[in-house]
């Protein structure tokens, strides 16, 4: 795609029933075998082998136990079926990542109830498992459900940590999230992300009168929910810091505008409108502006306005095209792209406008640049040729790709910076997809949606 191409499509496409609230989470879950006993966290210990490779460790995943099999409203077969699909979660969610190799239930015996807190450490080491996340699923009589997690090291024969929570049981597959957080965190010594949100557009029709809607769904491509009709084209969203919201352009009149969805109401509120061209709404990391970009007399500069309204203060003003702007974690800095020098790259300024200079120096074009949370690098879409996702350090220099098809864009980090979400068009079809891969772009994989999807945005992980 040239240049012109690029930047047009941009342009082109801006010219042409909330989720379920979160769930109660109990301070702690008591084990099986003592319903009064606190969850107290042990000391971490890891078993790795000498070179230090995190997939020589195996970690078995068995299916959760029950005390009482009953039916649930999560599913009729009972609490025993549920264990079983909270375990198989568990392992999607480990085995994606890069990092483990882990053994999922349905190649594992499911322990007893009363062996969750007492292993049977001989029939687990028989079987070369270094690691075991054991837990259970024990029904209420609010009928809500708590579910238990532990990790134990089997070598050492000593649990690791454990956690409990209380969910609805419509809601088990954020239990199955959160104990997946808890062994990636204590194995691997990183954040968590798969208790996450992923909005994105969900596009449906031919490509010349393509249906865009705005959709939400679990990291891993579950729990899918539309939350516009199509009637009006919706565009690039993207989550508010503390999860409660989300931005997106619509095009609900004829005019761009720009909206926050509250994701608990389920209302949508007006920030800004105009008659002149408008791109790629982005919050700020305080939640108190939304940067965009809008073009005015053939000129497009980068603009801030309150989240509640009012006026908008330009940060650009150079000839050419400035589009996106994604802040630093700390606030005091935006990356954005811009053709001022001829062709697009990427530039950084302050928060204000000040100090706007060019990063971007290693040939080709550069798009769509998005911090990571962890400040430690910026994704961008890297167009020579074909269209790559790639990374570089916040100086510019240290830029490699991640992915290698024909076109992939719009990075979009994973709470913990470790992981980036993208789209990607397959020629001739035009169909579009979204996809994950980690840092080291080895680890790539597609993410399962009803219809095609673009405009991918993570969300914070949830409370």
């Amino acid at each position: 795609m040239t240049r012109s191409l690029f930047l047009a499509s941009l342009l082109s496409t801006a010219l042409l029933a909330a989720t379920p609230a979160a769930a109660q989470l109990a301070p702690e879950a008591p084990p099986p075998t003592a319903p009064a006993a606190e969850l107290e966290e042990e000391g971490l210990s890891v078993t790795v082998s000498a070179e230090g490779n995190w997939q020589d460790i195996g970690i078995a995943i068995p299916a959760f136990a029950t005390n009482r099999d009953q039916p649930t409203p999560a599913n009729a077969q009972g609490t025993a079926a549920l264990g079983q699909e909270i375990a198989q979660v568990i392992y999607n969610d480990l085995r994606f990542n890069g990092l483990f190799q882990p053994v999922g239930p349905d190649n594992l015996p499911r322990p007893a109830y009363d062996q969750i807190t007492s292993p049977a450490w001989g029939s687990w080491g028989a079987r070369s498992a270094e690691m075991l996340v054991h837990g259970y699923v024990r029904p209420g009589a609010n009928g809500n459900l708590t579910v238990g997690c532990y990790l134990y090291d089997v070598r050492l024969q000593e649990e690791l940590v454990r956690q409990g929570w209380e969910f609805a049981p419509t809601e088990w597959r954020r239990a199955a999230h959160k104990c997946a957080d808890l062994v990636y965190s204590r194995l691997s010594g990183e954040s968590p992300f798969f208790d996450s949100k992923i909005a994105y557009i969900a596009e449906t029709g031919p490509k010349d009168r393509r249906v865009k809607r705005l959709a939400i769904m679990d990291s891993d491509g579950a729990n899918h929910r539309f939350i516009t009709n199509g009637q009006a084209t919706a565009l690039t969203p993207r989550y508010s810091p503390d999860y409660s919201q989300i931005v997106y352009l619509s095009y609900v009149d004829g005019n761009p505008s720009i909206y926050i969805y509250d994701i608990g109401t389920g209302k949508q509120q007006l920030v800004t409108r105009s008659e002149n061209p408008t791109l790629a709404p982005r919050w700020s990391p305080d939640g108190r502006y939304i940067l965009y970009s809008m073009a005015v007399a053939g000129n497009t500069d980068i603009y801030r306005v309150p989240v509640g309204g009012g006026r908008s203060v330009r940060l650009t003003d150079s000839p050419g095209i400035d589009i996106g702007g994604s802040y630093s974690p700390d606030g005091s800095q935006i990356v954005f792209e811009s053709d001022r020098s001829g062709s697009q790259q990427i530039y950084v300024m302050g928060a204000d406008g000040s100090g706007q200079r060019r990063l971007s120096f290693f040939g080709g074009r550069a798009a769509t640049p998005e911090w990571s949370p962890r400040g430690d690098q910026i994704a961008f879409t890297h167009v020579a040729g074909n269209l790559r996702v790639a990374v570089m350090n916040p100086n510019g220099r240290g830029m490699r790709h991640l992915t290698d098809g024909w076109q992939d864009e719009a990075p979009t980090w994973a709470p913990n910076g470790r992981i980036v979400q993208f789209f990607r068009t397959q020629p001739n079809s035009g169909e579009t997809s979204l996809w994950q891969v980690d840092l080291t772009g080895s680890n790539l994989r597609r993410l399962p949606t009803p219809v095609g999807a673009s405009d991918p945005a993570w969300g914070p992980v949830l409370p």
